[in-house]
């Protein structure tokens, strides 16, 4: 049954962002004097694939701020930055945090080549990027939030559970770890993981998709799913043709953050809030409240916020972003600012 909305809802999805172009923005949600922007940083060039980022910073005294890095979402297969840059704007204008508005590899780039625990390999390599460097923009390094709607979301939620398991080995079932696609001069992947050099304070999940296990035993690598041919490419396995969920089910355990929840007493996760429109078909109330309910069975601290009325990427750069958005970021500003500047409650 998910397949079967999956199919209809994402090519609806994905054509009108394609087809959109935002208009004007208001003040209140776009104002270019609050902050100052370097767009396009280049983080890291895996295989020379070159990635990089915009980062908005506050203009001001009060740095160094806390920093919130942004993970668009597309299914792993379309879209980039560009589409969470209305977002990234908001905050920057209503928030007093760096936003670092991230690009990472796509399943179909590279030749159809790229696997999912490569993706995630590049997330936690910026994430580490950004720890080494962000000063220079006037950030915190040591006060790190990560968000993402959709793909991005998944993305946000595997730095928060899996960022602890790096390695430079392949990943594969007898090694669950993800190499980074950026570290640090002189550091190696296990000195990272062992320096928690991946850790955030704190995670902001918009209506993400925690179970790449269930999409493998759907229809995600088929040709039922139009987001391969929206971006530009034949239907294959996420790790490859020769690999399938029921084949090598814990390579795809292994990268969805549903299956790796640890219990708070053993590693304690950053508060967490996760927010999903109340008419979501594609990842739907029911699916993010599973995930929360995990999250809570483990002891980890999770906060939840539907938004009513809305369906999916109610984030997303589009005519709609005003009348959307808005509602969601406050609300997501809220949740930063109790996090990093508790004293203002």
């Amino acid at each position: 049954m998910w397949a079967v909305r999956f199919l209809g809802i994402v090519l609806t999805l994905s054509l009108a962002v394609a087809c959109e172009s935002p208009q004007q923005e208001p003040k209140a949600h776009n104002d270019p004097s609050r902050y100052s922007l370097a767009e396009d940083v280049l983080w890291a060039s895996p295989g020379g694939f070159d990635l990089s980022m915009d980062v908005y910073t506050p203009v001001g005294d009060n740095g160094p701020y806390p920093v919130l890095m942004i993970f668009h979402g597309g299914g792993w297969l379309i879209n980039d930055k560009s589409i969470m840059d209305q977002m990234a704007q908001y905050i920057a204008t209503n928030g007093e945090y760096v936003v670092c508005n991230v690009d990472y590899r796509l399943l179909a780039d590279q030749a159809n080549t790229v696997t999912l625990d490569q993706i995630i390999g590049d997330v936690v390599g910026s994430v580490l990027w950004v720890k080494e460097r962000i000063s220079q923009y006037g950030g915190d390094p040591t006060q790190l939030a990560v968000t993402g709607d959709s793909a991005g979301a998944h993305l946000s939620a595997a730095v928060v559970n899996l960022g602890n398991r790096l390695s430079a080995e392949p990943y594969s079932e007898e090694n669950l770890a993800f190499k980074p696609s950026y570290l640090p001069a002189a550091m190696t992947a296990q000195q990272a993981a062992d320096s928690r050099g991946v850790e955030v304070q704190a995670a902001l999940l918009s209506y993400g998709a925690f179970d790449l296990y269930g999409l493998g035993e759907g229809d995600f690598e088929s040709w039922k799913n139009p987001f391969w041919y929206l971006g530009g490419a034949l239907p294959r396995g996420i790790f490859g043709d020769a690999y399938n969920a029921q084949t090598h089910p814990g390579l795809y355990k292994g990268v969805s953050p549903l299956h790796n929840v640890p219990l708070s007493s053993e590693r304690l996760l950053p508060p967490q809030l996760l927010t999903v429109g109340t008419d979501d078909t594609l990842t739907t109330p029911a699916m993010v409240q599973a995930y929360l309910q995990k999250l809570r069975d483990a002891g980890q601290r999770a906060e939840y916020w539907e938004y009513q009325g809305k369906g999916h990427a109610f984030l997303d750069s589009r005519d709609s972003f005003a009348a959307d958005a808005p509602p969601a970021l406050d609300v997501m500003l809220n949740f930063l600012d109790r996090v990093f500047y508790p004293q203002t409650e």
